[in-house]
């Protein structure tokens, strides 16, 4: 894998990091002003748990995207990234680009779904 290209991945997924980190941080703290009020009737209060299951949910995909990332700096940092982890192929440029955490080839990748479906 080309180096100018490690590096431009690199790059997009440090950005990516950080804007988990700031959504999370911020999604966290707006939670802890908006709980501490404490106010409402009984329909306020099934909105409230509405929503903090929504945002519960929004915070565990933020996690596991997060994971990913991570993961893949951790890659780059190996000299393993762009090679799948399955086959040990290269995984393409161009999917790199739409998925940069991407871990499996496409073939493998459709593989591994097609084996989810039955």
């Amino acid at each position: 894998m080309e180096q100018s290209f490690t590096e431009e991945m690199k790059e997009v997924l440090l950005k990516e990091r950080r804007e988990l980190l700031e959504r999370m941080n911020g999604e966290n703290s707006s939670f802890k002003e908006e709980g501490a009020t404490g106010r409402g009737d009984s329909v306020d209060l099934a909105a409230d748990e509405g929503a903090f299951k929504k945002r519960e949910a929004l915070n565990a995909m933020d996690a596991k995207n997060l994971t990913a990332v991570e993961n893949a700096l951790k890659r780059i940092s190996e000299n393993r990234y762009g090679i799948c982890l399955k086959c040990g192929r290269k995984i393409p440029e161009d999917r790199l680009r739409a998925m940069p955490s991407a871990v499996l080839c496409i073939d493998c990748k459709s593989a591994e779904e097609k084996r989810r479906s039955f």
